[in-house]
């Protein structure tokens, strides 16, 4: 390689490339099927793109702890563009570090309001779905720490959202989400489910709206 090749064309440090953030949702973890089906379509087609996706603590308090230091250590160390994609809670995750951050967020049958589920599953012992072996239980402080988290969200949203959502979501009703991101980017699909059926086809577009504009 001549010593005057353009240095515009050196590999990117891993600080210097795009991240992308996927935060899971209730009775989830990243083991998720959504979660692992993103990571290994960004490892065969956007490679430069790097990949994290947390385990989320169940406890509201902790959770927004650890996502809350986890983002701004990112903001201070990492200098490529930042992306998040969040389900179901981590819909509502997504959301909160953005509107904090401003970051761009792609939502996929997101809850807006966790508070209102989450009284159903009081002392009850919960594990999750995707295999670990770890329970838990909620607690009503946990209900107020959510519902306390959810005021900080805004009204008028200064994020910059896309919201990918089923009609044929079981769990959580598509309208309210609807009605909350409206006026930011929607794409609302008849049928499908909860998980989100054939999420695969819209992952190339979803890295185009993350990291395109910034």
């Amino acid at each position: 390689m001549s010593q005057h090749a353009n240095p515009q064309h050196r590999p990117l440090a891993p600080q210097e490339r795009p991240l992308l953030v996927y935060l899971h949702g209730f009775l989830s973890s990243p083991q998720s099927f959504k979660c692992q089906q993103l990571k290994a379509w960004l490892q065969q087609a956007r490679p430069d793109i790097v990949f994290y996706a947390p385990l989320i603590s169940p406890y509201p308090a902790e959770a927004a702890m650890a996502l809350g230091k986890a983002l701004a250590d990112f903001k201070n160390t990492h200098h490529g563009p930042i992306g998040l994609v969040g389900s179901s809670m981590g819909g509502f995750w997504s959301t909160w570090l953005s509107e904090q951050h401003r970051l761009p967020a792609v939502l996929v049958n997101p809850a807006v309001t966790p508070s209102r589920f989450m009284p159903n599953y009081l002392g009850q012992e919960l594990k999750p779905y995707s295999g670990e072996d770890n329970t838990y239980r909620l607690r009503p402080q946990d209900v107020d720490n959510m519902r306390q988290l959810e005021s900080t969200i805004p009204a008028t949203l200064s994020g910059r959202y896309w919201l990918l959502a089923q009609r044929g979501d079981e769990t959580l009703d598509y309208r309210e989400a609807e009605a909350f991101y409206r006026g930011q980017q929607q794409t609302i699909e008849d049928g499908g489910d909860h998980s989100f059926q054939e999420f695969a086809r819209h992952m190339p577009a979803l890295v185009d709206f993350l990291f395109s504009s910034q």
